[in-house]
């Protein structure tokens, strides 16, 4: 199974939202929950704040939080929290793959802790910049 992990963005709605459509006002975003809708068989959001989210979730008020530009501690304690919670949902074993649709802070502490799962990972952008970004997913939806 492929897994798509999308990370949550500034933009938000200003009203409480299920996560799917919280993020909605981020082109990015817009264009990744595109992609991974089409291309992997489910797809979770990472949060700063609430950590994994289902994209049909519960509504969730606007937040600001990110793990842009946090201290390492931080970003190692929301990657062992994410890693449980993937753990508890089934998703960190067999052949399954992990695919990140997300910047360098939201998967930098987590795929070492992944590594040490049975589950591959990948992070397609890796690299690219925001225009070069949303050049990539332009071309392929």
């Amino acid at each position: 199974m492929e897994v798509g992990l999308v990370s949550c963005t500034k933009s938000k709605r200003a009203q409480a939202t299920q996560p799917r459509e919280l993020y909605m006002e981020s082109a990015l975003f817009r264009k990744a929950r595109q992609y991974v809708e089409a291309n992997h068989d489910t797809w979770y959001i990472l949060s700063a704040k609430h950590h994994l989210l289902e994209p049909d979730g519960g509504q969730i008020e606007p937040y600001e939080e990110t793990l842009r530009g946090a201290p390492v501690a931080r970003k190692r304690e929301w990657a062992a929290t994410v890693r449980d919670q993937l753990r508890e949902e089934g998703v960190l074993t067999g052949r399954n793959r992990l695919v990140f649709h997300a910047g360098q802070d939201y998967y930098d502490e987590l795929q070492p802790l992944l590594a040490e799962t049975e589950v591959e990972t990948s992070v397609p952008t890796a690299g690219l910049r925001f225009g070069e970004t949303l050049a990539w997913y332009n071309e392929r939806l």
